[in-house]
């Protein structure tokens, strides 16, 4: 039996704290805002071929970032956890603060190298991806050390998911990333507002304020269409497109409502992370603006994502 076999065996309690720690639930959601440009370039294909296992490595960069910056945010709050989480695999000693450490700048590091992989062979594009990934560790390092209590942590939250949106669209040019970039910025800079005191009783007018810009955010989506049209008459987009957002808002607007109403953690934490499984809905709404239906399976990606928040927190 390897070692890593008797790992699992022998300590699952520790492997579902990993996972905790990790969000592994959220990294679905990581993978569709990559998703968003692998459908892209496969609408696009003809302009600018890519190799499929350009996207492999891509997903592998966007796991191990988005799972390094979880890790660091646990990490540096882990007084505030201490308080206010006890539960949680680090002030309960599950996992040695020392250990994540090391595992979240594992994480970070292997998220770049993924990404310089990623575009080996094809010009300009290993540079190129390899730049976005280092400023997305900028990003998580900034929000996670300390810019997350400051009126600019939604912000950067926000900029975190544009970059990682802008990682999935470097093999074909960032600039086709750009607005699906800003409207998945807008709607996690919404969700990171609203989250900001899931802990405790929540401010009703920041709540509502909050809703607004995620309702905004997806409002916004349906430009998209329209921006990509312009750039490439040829392409279509999906005729359910318009639909899936009127449907998306009412997932994310109705728990909304309910924790606006009665603004407790419970109710708070339940529309936070209804939110966030709520990306892979919006990312699919993009992807389907370029590669038209078939780019709605994203949404396939729910599947596990639900499954796993079922047995492992997400927010």
């Amino acid at each position: 039996m390897t070692t890593a076999s008797r790992f699992v065996v022998m300590n699952p309690m520790r492997v579902k704290a990993y996972a905790q720690l990790v969000r592994l639930p959220n990294v679905f959601t990581a993978w569709a805002d990559v998703g968003v440009g692998a459908f892209a370039a496969w609408a696009l294909a003809s302009d600018t071929p890519v190799k499929g296992s350009a996207y492999v490595w891509l997903l592998l960069a966007s796991t191990c970032l988005y799972c390094g910056g979880m890790v660091f945010n646990d990490y540096f709050d882990y007084d505030q956890d201490y308080k206010e989480r006890p539960h949680r695999p680090l002030p309960s000693g599950r996992i040695p603060r020392r250990q994540a450490l090391r595992l979240g700048s594992l994480l970070l590091l292997g998220g770049l190298i993924f990404a310089g992989v990623a575009g080996a062979g094809t010009s300009g594009f290993s540079s190129l991806s390899t730049m976005i990934a280092a400023f997305l560790v900028v990003a998580i390092l900034l929000y996670d050390g300390g810019m997350k209590a400051t009126w600019a942590g939604p912000l950067l939250m926000g900029t975190c998911r544009f970059l990682n949106i802008l990682l999935g669209f470097s093999p074909i040019g960032i600039s086709w990333g750009i607005w699906p970039g800003v409207v998945v910025a807008a709607y996690v800079a919404g969700i990171t507002w609203f989250a900001r005191t899931e802990a405790k009783v929540s401010n009703r007018t920041t709540l509502k304020w909050a809703t607004l810009v995620i309702l905004l955010a997806i409002v916004s989506a349906l430009a998209v269409p329209a921006i990509v049209r312009d750039l490439k008459p040829e392409l279509s987009p999906s005729p359910f497109l318009p639909y899936l957002l009127v449907a998306h808002g009412f997932f994310v607007g109705i728990p909304a409502y309910h924790a606006i109403e009665q603004p407790v953690p419970s109710k708070v934490q339940a529309a936070v992370k209804r939110a966030i499984m709520g990306l892979v809905i919006l990312d699919a709404a993009l992807a389907s603006a370029f590669s038209g239906t078939v780019g709605l399976t994203l949404m396939l990606l729910l599947v596990p994502a639900l499954w796993l928040g079922r047995r492992i927190y997400s927010t």
